[in-house]
């Protein structure tokens, strides 16, 4: 039987890459994706569910058996620490909690490399609170991956990044031993990763905290 997924954040730079895996899947027969204006579904296999993610309730998300949660912002996008924690951390888990209800089992988690509910960075621990808060619904599988400096084609330009981008490609050779985590990564690799942890055999412990090698590899298999 066909599984179905249920997506937050697929325009997005990581998410728009799991939906096309998750399109590609033999596994998956039905993906639906949240979002806040309709735009061109390419698959036959692609549900778009228009929502007002300030409202959200239990009639806006369908029932499915895996959660890819690939939202997030930045804290300059954001603008305030308030507005940052309410996309980073209350939405998406207020949709884990409404999918879970419905049935879903398995979550997909794109958080960041240093996460911590414990970090002294706010950035840091809001993406730590929100791992522990999923960690406590009743999953079979949660897969955090934990990236570091995204590559990948931007809608918006952000200088800044360009430029970190472009030190990341010439200096990732050089983060050796346990530095491995904070290479840049493609995020290709993330979205194909998600949907390969997702389609393999649910682990014990069901939380499994991917980092760069770990999200590489399963990359690779999914190939």
């Amino acid at each position: 039987m066909s599984r179905r997924a249920l997506v937050l954040g697929a325009t997005g730079l990581v998410g728009s890459r799991a939906v096309a895996h998750l399109i590609d899947s033999p596994a998956y027969g039905r993906v639906t994706c949240l979002v806040r204006r309709a735009t061109l579904a390419t698959s036959d296999k692609l549900h778009e569910r228009v929502v007002d993610f300030s409202k959200l309730t239990s009639d806006d998300v369908d029932p499915a058996d895996d959660l890819y949660c690939a939202i997030g912002s930045t804290m300059k996008k954001a603008g305030s620490r308030e507005a940052f924690r309410r996309i980073d951390l209350d939405l998406p888990l207020r949709v884990a909690e409404l999918a879970v209800a419905a049935g879903a089992k398995r979550i997909a988690l794109v958080s960041s490399v240093g996460a911590s509910a414990e970090a002294r960075s706010f950035y840091l621990r809001t993406k730590g609170e929100l791992e522990e808060a999923l960690a406590s619904l009743p999953l079979t599988a949660l897969h955090v991956m934990r990236p570091s400096l995204l590559l990948g084609d931007r809608s918006e330009s952000r200088p800044g990044e360009a430029i970190a981008t472009v030190l990341a490609r010439a200096t990732n050779g050089l983060l050796v031993a346990g530095l491995r985590k904070w290479r840049a990564i493609d995020v290709d690799d993330v979205g194909r990763a998600m949907v390969a942890a997702m389609t393999s055999p649910d682990p014990e412990p069901a939380r499994q905290v991917h980092e760069h090698d770990a999200i590489v590899a399963l990359a690779r298999s999914g190939r």
